[in-house]
């Protein structure tokens, strides 16, 4: 394994995915497959405020081949198909929720499968999920004006400290997307290190507020998935992604300043 850090990026594991998250759905018995994977190669979980811990303490080393095992949106099937097999080995991971998808009081309706209940939640959380935020509605957070940015960043965070009894410290970007202003939102709300995605090792280098992560979709087979946590071909494996990223980061770019102009002028 190189020197960055392995930041494995999950969504919904189901055997029946819906149209919505099939490619960003792993099928249960290949999600325990994954995890024997780590497994062999020794590698050490840990969740995501573990590593920020870490890094903010020079003098306490990590810990040999360290991993990221983290989950977002809030679909059900990490409690009913990931959780258990995680236990099963005692790996530590992260799930980002997005506090307006989940099945409850503050459920928008905004959710593209099933999606956890607070109960479950909760369930997680006291089992030593670590859990975070992804916002409450997901949108993209850097097209938003500055209300709306603080909006999402902070209801997020005072509904799951409301939930859970404390305040969350992890964040992850809602399909990735951010910006300085984004980055300082989410510090100023009072998160300690947040992740994007950028399918690259996560590096101390790149902050706390801008660690990668690489994508585990339904296709990705055992080989793949190995070359991942060690750190192997992934720019070549993501290759069609991060051009269709730099394309597409050009068109929000574009459309964010059509809207700036626009409410300037209002």
């Amino acid at each position: 394994m190189t020197c960055g850090i392995p930041i494995l990026m999950y969504h919904a594991v189901s055997p029946l995915p819906n149209e919505a998250t099939h490619d960003l759905s792993v099928a249960p018995e290949e999600f325990a497959e994954q995890m024997e994977v780590l497994l062999a190669l020794g590698c050490t979980p840990l969740t995501t405020a573990q590593l920020g811990w870490h890094w903010r303490h020079p003098g306490h080393p990590l810990p040999t081949r360290p991993v990221l095992i983290t989950f977002d949106d809030g679909y059900e099937g990490v409690h009913r198909h990931a959780f258990p097999v995680l236990a099963k080995h005692g790996f530590p991971s992260t799930l980002f929720v997005t506090t307006g998808w989940l099945r409850g009081a503050y459920d928008t309706g905004g959710g593209l499968d099933t999606m956890l209940s607070w109960r479950q939640v909760r369930e997680l959380a006291a089992a030593g999920v670590e859990i975070g935020g992804h916002s409450h509605t997901h949108p993209q957070l850097d097209q938003l004006g500055d209300d709306a940015l603080w909006f999402e960043v902070a209801r997020c965070k005072e509904i799951l400290t409301e939930e859970l009894g404390a305040p969350p410290v992890s964040f992850a970007y809602p399909y990735g997307y951010s910006s300085r202003r984004v980055r300082r939102a989410v510090r100023g709300a009072g998160f300690c290190q947040s992740l994007a995605v950028g399918n690259g090792l996560a590096r101390r280098r790149q902050g706390p507020y801008a660690l990668r992560r690489v994508t585990v979709r339904r296709r990705t087979g055992l080989d793949e998935f190995e070359r991942l946590v060690e750190g192997r071909r992934i720019a070549r494996t993501f290759a069609r992604d991060r051009a269709l990223t730099k394309g597409y980061a050009i068109v929000r770019r574009c459309r964010q300043v059509r809207r700036k102009a626009a409410r300037a002028r209002v």
